[in-house]
């Protein structure tokens, strides 16, 4: 069958109150964005609590269904026929079409489930119910009802128009992209941070992203691994704008003049302050992180205390409470697995420490960042001032 609509189904915006209507329009925008990917043209409406998009012409169903299943805020995508003409016989009639073109093998069992929005309408819900399954009954034998488990659930709205869909494809769940405000992701080649900013984005966080670059310890090709991941989550995020700074010369400078066993706290704690300046330019709020407690030496509990000092905004870390293999799942579902395990580099794996510190000393390494006042500000301000800005469109 060609579909030219689909109902959109949201789960968490029904509960909202009074500026329900604010995520419903921001779930519009965020539908209508995606479908820009897809050849064909398409009006997306929405209508007492049901959002519609409807397609005019020839287009890839596939692709639609593709695009759709990356909106945050979708809880299900139904593909369906709708009816203008809500005379009880053309709808019999247009259910036995709907049936016979849906499910070509007939060895099914299957149940009614109409409900009527339209309250004027002059048939009951229990009444479409048994007469719809009736009709289905005659025209197909070898099909059979069961009411508790059946294999096909028909569906029957009758509002303004009468939709028929029996098809339910899940959706990500989620809040719309941009309902919850903005935040920075620290987005490194691995596998953690594409994950962290799926995950906030789809509580419907607005992100962006900073990367930190350190030529010619890092090449052009970990860079473009870094713009790469940032596009395949702009694919459910929206667009991001990625910030590389070239973090080589403060690098050095703190490989130099502090203790080696300390250069990866020092070094994530310089990362975070940039991080926060760029974000307090671009209006973000909160920073976001892939960290996970325990999975490398910087990612003590003591460790991120000691990274988080320097913050004044929230740091959300999604991911803290993830094994490996779970945040590898998560990945490779999203799509970011293969590009993530690319061989190049990030600047987090130069420079490292043979036994870098687990349990740092708060106080000792503000001590060791006495040794940095010379340069170390002036080095920070050049590279917040000379990040350069992609545009990840997805």
């Amino acid at each position: 069958m060609k579909y030219q609509s689909f109902l959109i189904k949201y789960a968490e915006i029904g509960t909202k109150g009074k500026n329900r209507f604010m995520f419903e329009d921001a779930l519009i925008k965020q539908i209508r964005y995606a479908l820009k990917s897809v050849e064909g043209r398409f009006e997306v409406t929405k209508e007492s609590g049901r959002i519609y998009v409807m397609a005019e012409g020839d287009y890839d169903y596939d692709d639609v269904i593709e695009a759709l299943k990356r909106v945050f805020g979708i809880a299900d995508i139904c593909p369906m026929v709708q009816i203008e003409d809500k005379d009880y016989e053309n709808l019999k009639k247009r259910v036995v079409e709907y049936m016979d073109q849906v499910y070509p093998d007939k060895h099914i069992t299957f149940k009614v489930n109409a409900r009527r929005g339209d309250k004027n309408y002059p048939v009951s819900s229990d009444q479409i119910n048994r007469d719809l399954g009736e009709v289905i009954l005659e025209a197909f034998p070898e099909m059979k009802v069961d009411v508790h488990n059946p294999d096909v659930i028909l569906r029957v709205e009758v509002r303004q128009k009468v939709n028929l869909f029996s098809l339910v494809i899940p959706g990500p769940g989620g809040m719309p992209v941009g309902t919850n405000g903005r935040a920075m992701l620290l987005l490194s080649g691995g596998i953690d941070s594409p994950v962290a900013g799926y995950m906030i984005a789809k509580r419907g966080v607005k992100i962006d992203a900073v990367y930190f670059h350190a030529p010619p310890y890092t090449s052009d090709r970990a860079k473009q691994k870094v713009v790469d991941l940032a596009n395949l989550v702009a694919r459910y995020a929206g667009p991001i704008n990625l910030y590389v700074v070239n973090f080589t010369d403060i690098q050095l400078y703190i490989y130099d003049k502090c203790p080696h066993e300390e250069l990866t706290i020092i070094m994530r704690r310089y990362m975070m302050r940039i991080a926060e300046a760029i974000a307090n330019q671009t209006g973000a709020i909160s920073l976001i992180t892939g960290e996970s407690i325990g999975q490398v030496a910087s990612q003590t509990v003591q460790s991120l205390a000691a990274t988080n000092e320097v913050c004044t905004m929230p740091v959300f870390r999604p991911v803290i409470g993830f094994d490996k293999q779970e945040i590898v799942d998560l990945s490779e579902k999203i799509g970011t697995f293969e590009t993530s395990i690319q061989p190049f580099e990030d600047c987090c794996t130069i420079f490292v420490a043979k036994h870098p510190v687990t349990k740092p000393n708060l106080n000792v390494i503000r001590g060791s960042e006495t040794h940095l006042q010379e340069k170390i500000g002036e080095m920070v301000q050049a590279a917040i001032d000379t990040a350069e800005r992609i545009t990840c469109q997805g």
